[in-house]
């Protein structure tokens, strides 16, 4: 890898050690980019303290310096050094503007306070979906020519239906069937609109869990007024059953264990976790929000996220039998995941980058 590369690669989030997809889209790109052309590339990576939070000042200041005299710097996790003429940025969702009851005061003011900044002065802003590319055309008030569409992928070699369920499941203590949600505990995930079909599903012997990281800066409370709400939600009262973050090397396990995939979120950029179980032979049921209608396609059931008897009543459908309806879409997922692939992103990005730099 060149160490003068005309591309320095802003890899804080890609060396997490918890993967959300934000994370997962920065670790595939800082990989796969230096491969794809050593000369071009240079991967910039902070210390370790300086990964998470203690990371902005990092970013801010140090990153620019880091990066010599880079012609571009290539942040692909949502923030850049604000001040840089040079940034080309993943802007993945704008989630915190939209539903700012799911992440604390902090953290929606700095991203009120960053974000339009940072989009009026980067060089090109990139998106992982035309439902976000939208979104940051109006609200941040940036011409659409502007804004690159580069999707996430999947990796078919880890994510696949012969992925190893069993250790998965003997590693998470799951002794029972089960249907799963995977996201971090934040209100803009609805978890809540689970609980009717969480509920049935025990009475089956089935287990709906919800595996996904807690993070400081989100409200894993549910939202006012949203699906299965109420007023004591709590780890006594929940049937959900929580694993918390899993391991990277169990993910792909525990997809192609589940019975089928839940995604009732309120606002998705893109949803990675749909093509994840797609790719491992998991039929989906996904709320008709944000982009989730955009990346299933005709590849899973969509459901209205406020309709917690409809999520209910299609999980229970594809758990308790399925028959043609769960064929289908199994058969439909996996044509669809064939489309989303890192190898696409990773060269897509490349030839954006090409055209910056000449």
């Amino acid at each position: 890898m060149s160490a003068d590369g005309p591309v320095a690669i802003n890899a804080r989030a890609a060396v997490r050690d918890e993967l959300g997809g934000v994370e997962r889209y920065a670790r595939e790109l800082a990989l796969r980019l230096p491969a794809l052309r050593p000369a071009r590339y240079r991967v910039i990576v902070p210390r370790r303290r300086l990964r998470h939070r203690a990371g902005h000042a990092w970013e801010q200041l140090v990153l620019p310096a880091a990066s010599g005299d880079a012609e571009l710097i290539y942040s692909p996790a949502n923030v850049a050094p604000v001040l840089s003429s040079r940034n080309v940025v993943v802007i993945h969702d704008l989630a915190a503007l939209v539903h700012p009851e799911a992440y604390s005061t902090q953290y929606v003011a700095y991203q009120q306070a960053l974000l339009p900044r940072l989009a009026h002065r980067a060089r090109h802003l990139i998106t992982v979906s035309e439902f976000s590319r939208g979104e940051l055309a109006a609200r941040l008030r940036i011409s659409p020519d502007r804004i690159s569409v580069i999707p996430g992928g999947v990796d078919a070699e880890r994510f696949s239906d012969r992925a190893d369920a069993a250790t998965a499941a003997r590693s998470l203590g799951l002794n029972h069937p089960y249907v799963l949600a995977v996201g971090t505990a934040s209100a803009r995930k609805n978890h809540a609109a689970l609980e009717p079909a969480a509920r049935e599903l025990r009475r089956r012997g089935i287990e709906l869990v919800v595996a996904g990281s807690v993070r400081a800066y989100l409200r894993a409370g549910w939202p006012a007024g949203s699906a299965g709400a109420t007023d004591a939600a709590s780890e006594e009262e929940t049937s959900l059953r929580r694993v918390g973050y899993v391991p990277d090397g169990l993910l792909p396990g525990l997809y192609a264990g589940a019975l089928a995939l839940a995604m009732p979120s309120l606002h998705e950029g893109f949803g990675l976790p749909c093509l994840e179980a797609m790719a491992c032979g998991t039929p989906v049921v996904a709320a008709r929000a944000g982009a989730l209608p955009e990346t299933c396609g005709d590849a899973a059931t969509l459901v209205d996220p406020a309709d917690a008897d409809g999520f209910a009543q299609a999980l229970l459908g594809l758990a308790h039998g399925g028959g043609p309806e769960r064929e289908r879409l199994i058969a439909a997922g996996r044509k669809r995941v064939a489309n989303f692939t890192w190898e696409h992103t990773t060269r897509r990005t490349d030839l954006l980058l090409t055209d910056l730099l000449t």
